[in-house]
């Protein structure tokens, strides 16, 4: 591969990795969104399980299934697997900088003799 295809491979992988950043923080920001969505309503029918004088013991059981809580669940679960998958996007596209950033500095230590 020629120089400048490598140097102008590795610029387009850094502006993938900025962009990544950027969506990251978005998609951080909606993770924490969701799951302080989902624990202040699992919390509120938790206290309204409790009111109506379900067992403490079934409590953990039965608010799961309430559609609700269970959307919310559903959302944050969303939320968490759309930032794992912009974290691996990100250390994929780092890993795929270093190959390029030691393929170019192998030739480069090719054209000059191996010095």
């Amino acid at each position: 591969m020629y120089n400048g295809d490598l140097l102008q491979e590795i610029n387009q992988k850094s502006r993938e990795l900025s962009a990544s950043l950027k969506q990251l923080r978005v998609s951080g920001s909606a993770k924490a969104e969701a799951e302080k969505n989902y624990k202040i309503k699992l919390r509120e029918e938790a206290l309204k399980l409790r009111e109506e004088n379900t067992p403490v013991t079934m409590i953990d059981k039965v608010v799961y299934g309430i559609p609700s809580v269970a959307e919310l669940r559903f959302k944050r679960d969303i939320a968490d697997t759309v930032y794992q998958a912009n974290l691996e996007a990100i250390n994929t596209t780092k890993l795929m900088l270093r190959l390029l950033e030691n393929q170019l500095s192998r030739e480069w230590g090719a054209k000059d003799g191996g010095v």
